[in-house]
This record gives structure tokens, sequence and C-alpha cells, in this order.
């Protein structure tokens, strides 16, 4: 029997005297990777194809993006200023970043670079793909209430992706290389290679982007009941250890940019322990 029919013999039949066919069988591990591999394989082009126009215009990628901060011109540094300003606290806030010679000491490594930071760049800029994709893979596996519940998952994660990426860029970043490029020891003249510069660049937004997800991580705890609001408020006073060690972790070893990482983080926590105590309800609901 040919693989596209069906033995109508197995067929059942209805009180209409309609047929019935069988159930298709639920899929096996080797159709899940094949499942598996189609979605990473779109998620991996859309990545590619974002990374390609980035890596077309990487003078403007590099002079107002991965170097942005670097220049006087960054936007940050004038909005710190009329922060400045508007509270009254004078030039308390008013800085521009110090005169930094980005140098490229290895053979070809400004077109690695370029390379390298345009799938970045591209992960970056197609990340409600990537995550639609992912998501598309899993979301087959919920019951039909789960997938009512994270109806909006993929919006509320994007949003709180670039709203991460977006902090790290014109916050954490304009302190953090004010801090690390204006501090000298012994006369010594800070002239970083540009994998340093990028690095330190990419520390500062990605990060942060992971960071941002933490009320959605903490709905889904709670929505199994592995996270209850009161648990959360209990052991608050021990998240900030954990808050400070994890911003230790995830920034570069200044204490500016550590506080900068911390303070949203702790905004955060407090912000998921709504989050919490709103999926508690439903979870709670569930069991009745």
């Amino acid at each position: 029997m040919p693989l596209d029919q069906q033995d109508v013999d197995t067929w059942k039949y209805d009180e209409a005297g309609k047929p019935i066919p069988e159930m298709d069988k639920e899929m096996s591990f080797v159709d899940h990777l094949e499942e598996l591999r189609w979605h990473v394989m779109r998620a991996l082009i859309a990545m590619a194809v974002c990374g390609i126009v980035l890596f077309l215009f990487n003078d403007w990628y590099f002079r107002y993006v991965l170097f942005g901060p670097l220049h006087e011109d960054f936007p940050s540094y004038r909005v710190f200023c009329a922060i400045s300003d508007w509270l009254g606290t004078g030039d308390a806030l008013c800085f521009s970043p110090p005169n930094v010679l980005v140098q490229a000491t290895e053979f070809g490594e400004q077109f690695i670079t370029a390379v390298k930071m345009a799938f970045v760049g591209g992960f970056v800029l197609s990340f409600p793909y990537v995550f639609y994709e992912i998501w598309s893979f899993i979301r087959p596996g919920l019951y039909p209430a789960e997938q009512a519940a994270t109806r909006w998952v993929i919006a509320i994660c994007s949003f709180l992706f670039f709203l991460g990426v977006a902090f790290g860029f014109f916050v954490v970043a304009p302190f953090g290389t004010n801090f690390l490029m204006g501090f000298e020891v012994g006369g010594a003249v800070n002239q970083p290679k540009m994998a340093s510069v990028i690095g330190y660049m990419v520390m500062f937004t990605l990060p942060a982007a992971l960071i941002f997800e933490l009320p959605v991580l903490v709905h889904f705890l709670a929505k199994f009941g592995l996270v209850t609001a009161e648990s959360m408020r209990q052991y608050r006073r021990h998240s900030v250890i954990g808050i400070l060690i994890l911003s230790a972790l995830l920034t570069p070893p200044d204490v500016v940019t550590q506080i900068l990482i911390a303070l949203p983080l702790y905004t955060l926590y407090e912000i998921s322990i709504f989050v919490a105590k709103r999926a508690q309800r439903e979870y709670e609901a569930a069991l009745e």
C-alpha cells in the first residue's frame, strides 16, 4: 500500500455511515528532530539576512552602534546632562567619553570582527522571529489552557528583550565606557584593541536583555506552582545578595556598571512578585 494512502478496512463509521479515519500517530523522536531542524534553519536564515544587511552598512553600524558610546555626539550624554539640569544637580551627570583610539593589531581583524558582529547584530534584529520559531516548536506540546495563557508571550518577550538592549546600550554602556576608559594607573594611556572594545559593548547590552526577561521566567514558574509571591517576599533580602553576585558575573569588574545592572534587576524582581501573585491565582484556580 502506498505511504500516502490509508487502509480503509480499518476505518470506523459514525451514525450517518460516514467513515472516520484513524487519528494520526504521535510524532517519533526522529520526526521531532526533523521538525526542530527546520525551525532552526528558518531562524538562522533570518539571522543571516539581517546580518548581511548590517555587514553592507558596516560603516554606520560600527560608527553609531558598536562605537557609538565612544563619541561625544552619542545621545545619552545630552540626555544625562539635561536630567542633571532638571534635578538641579549642576554638572553631576554631564560627562563625555575620553578620547579613545581603537586599534586593530592583527591581520584581518577588522574583516573578521565585522563578520562576527554582523551575525550578533543579526540575532538582535531578528530576535522576534527567532523566538517565534522556537516557540512554534514548543507550543504544540502544551495543553490548550497553557497555550491560551501564553498567547502574547512572543510580543512580551520581544518587548522586554529590546527594552533590555536599549537599557544596556543607552545607560550602561556610556557609564561603563566613561569609567573604564577614563581610569588610569601609573600614567598608562588607554589604547584598547578592537576586540576588547567590541567585547565590552556586547557585555553591556546582551546580559541586560536576558535579565529583563525575568518577569516572564517567574510567570511560567508560578504557573506551575514552583514559585510563589510569598516565597519571593520572604527571600527578598537573599535576592539582593544574589542580584549583586549576578551583576558582578555579567558585567566588567567595575562598581558603577554593576550597580547600573543591579538596580533594574532588583526593580524587575519586585515587578516579578506581582507577576507571580497573579499567576499563582491562576494555578490555584486550575487545581480547584
